[in-house]
């Protein structure tokens, strides 16, 4: 199982972007919990979003401009993250990280490699 966060790049402050994180691999898949993080250099990780079949939620700090959503809320296999009047201090590294249930291996933890959003002033 892959994860692959996607849909990042360089946006002017107020700007949007949506992100992917897509499960992928030769099996059935659905998608139990998911997370999205964010880090900027020098800076902690920080939680943004996180995502099941029995609701979401978001950083307190960001609700107002960010959406968490799935492709199927039964049966995700991607998760997106809708980032609205995009700020430069929202510049950072983000990635995703789910618990994953497939028919191969069974449930697992999996990390996702990032997408860089840049926010330009």
């Amino acid at each position: 199982v892959q994860l692959q966060a996607s849909g990042g790049g360089l946006v002017q402050a107020g700007g949007s972007l949506r992100l992917s994180c897509a499960a992928s691999g030769n099996t059935l898949i659905i998608i139990n919990t998911a997370t999205w993080y964010r880090q900027a250099p020098g800076m902690q990780r920080e939680l943004v979003a996180t995502i099941s079949n029995r609701g979401s939620t978001i950083a307190e700090s960001l609700k107002d401009r960010f959406r968490v959503s799935g492709d199927n809320p039964q049966r995700m296999r991607t998760v997106y993250l809708q980032m609205n009047n995009l700020r430069p201090e929202d510049t950072a590294n983000y990635f995703c990280a789910a618990n994953v249930w497939t028919a191969a291996l069974g449930s697992g933890d999996y990390w996702g490699q990032g997408t860089q959003v840049t926010v330009s002033s």
